[in-house]
């Protein structure tokens, strides 16, 4: 068993520490936010992960997880802190790290013997050393300590998946040292052989970034099929599933739809264009994906405003979903925000539904009309637009919906459903890389 202090509440720092005192280790997380900490006390969780609050209940409940304000006790009384605070993005899309340097000085200040502090925050390449200087700069004996990148990779709506059973673990240290209690603190994952990679700081850093822009690319490439598709009357779903059988290709984050969103891509792949220009390189790829993913999002109120005949002056807009993905709350991005505000700024007025997110949307959309449920939503659009794929909106009464809408309109941002099926009911379909109109090569 570790000793582990997580600084930090957020997503990654609470999911981090829940997740880590299920592996057995000994795990306090601090906040400086006294009613976050209150909260997290009493049981509550400060954002919407399936599975977390079980995790976190147990492990309280079972004395391996407690919360905190005080993070110079945390520190003193811990062998091993993770950094995990907000790293948001700046100006130009550079790294905000002053929450990162605020925790290192306060570990250098407070630390009284041999710590491993590990960066678990997505920060630019060379944090670690930065990290280093600031600890030997604020540490008032000469205490060793080390310093250690283990970058996440969690997804949001699948985090504690994701944690307890990862697709590897990337761990960069410099010394044997830190590299040994990492293992040890991860050794339960060995059993269930689970890749552990172990590299330099500056590698591991990058690691995170090179995964993220990636994984945005395919999604930018596979938009720009889908509007190829809908100008030649072909189906991206087809192309995407032929391509996906590909090993070398791989059938994830092939899915057409409104761009991505959330706390990671966007952000990451900004933050990775602006690292690349300090090395003195120019992330071109990168650059395009980021271009795409924004066009894209442009694009769908073009789309949705398309299909209700190009005029949406004095029409309501049905939107069902509203984060930028399922199974969570987080609007960080997301696609329905620029698609509500494209709608409105052209005259159109819209009723908006979201399993949880409502209260996250309310906060940077206050100006639309939020339901209760999804058939509250239809009722008198003249067009329905599935935002989000949450497992409730992939069995709609279509009968029902005929009998509440204004006009017969899906506009299938997700292309949950198959268009024939959706027409046989009287209503136009319109997808996303669905394409009809015949094309003779000219």
């Amino acid at each position: 068993m570790h000793r582990i202090a997580m600084i930090g509440t957020g997503y990654v720092g609470l999911v981090g520490g829940a997740c880590l005192a299920d592996l057995g280790n000994q795990v306090v997380c601090i906040d400086q936010v006294e009613e976050k900490i209150a909260r997290l006390r009493a049981g509550g969780i400060p954002f919407y992960e399936p599975g977390l609050q079980e995790v976190v209940a147990r492990n309280v409940r079972e004395g391996r997880l407690s919360f905190t304000t005080d993070l110079a006790q945390a520190v003193r009384e811990n062998d091993v802190v993770f950094i995990a605070v907000g790293t948001p993005e700046g100006d130009g899309g550079a790294v905000d790290v002053s929450q990162v340097d605020a925790a290192a000085e306060a570990i250098g200040r407070h630390m009284t013997g041999y710590r491993l502090v590990v960066q678990k925050s997505t920060v630019p390449v060379g944090t670690a050393r930065r990290i280093r200087r600031i600890i030997e700069d604020a540490r008032p004996a000469p205490h060793e300590f080390d310093v250690a990148s283990n970058p996440e990779f969690l997804r949001e709506g699948a985090a504690v998946e994701d944690f307890m059973r990862p697709d590897r673990v990337v761990v960069g240290a410099d010394t044997e040292r830190a590299l040994e209690i990492l293992r040890g603190i991860y050794a339960p994952l060995y059993l269930i052989h689970t890749p552990i990679v172990e590299t330099t700081p500056e590698t591991a850093e990058l690691v995170k970034y090179a995964s993220n822009a990636f994984l945005a690319t395919k999604i930018s490439f596979i938009n720009e099929i889908a509007n190829l598709c809908e100008k030649t009357g072909a189906d991206v779903q087809v192309i995407a599933y032929a391509m996906g059988l590909d090993k070398r290709i791989g059938s994830k984050f092939l899915h057409a739809g409104a761009g991505f969103g959330g706390s990671c891509f966007p952000k990451d792949t900004k933050a990775l264009v602006r690292i690349a220009e300090a090395a003195g390189e120019d992330s071109r790829v990168v650059r395009a994906a980021i271009d795409v993913n924004e066009r894209q999002k442009a694009r769908m109120v073009d789309k949705v405003a398309a299909a209700m005949g190009g005029d949406v002056r004095g029409k309501t807009v049905g939107l069902l979903g509203l984060a930028f993905k399922p199974n969570t709350d987080d609007m960080r991005y997301a696609a329905s925000i620029v698609l509500a505000n494209g709608l409105v700024a052209r005259g159109a007025k819209i009723r908006a539904y979201d399993p949880v997110a409502t209260e996250n949307a309310r906060a940077v959309m206050p100006d639309i009309e939020y339901v209760g449920d999804r058939y509250e939503a239809a009722t008198g659009a003249h067009a329905l637009v599935v935002v989000t794929e949450w497992n409730e909106f992939r069995g709609l009464d279509f009968e029902r919906l005929r009998g509440l809408m204004a006009a017969h309109v899906l506009v299938d941002l997700r292309n949950v459903y198959r268009p024939e099926d959706v027409e046989s009911f009287g209503f136009r379909y319109v997808g996303v890389g669905r394409g009809k109109p015949p094309f003779d090569g000219r």
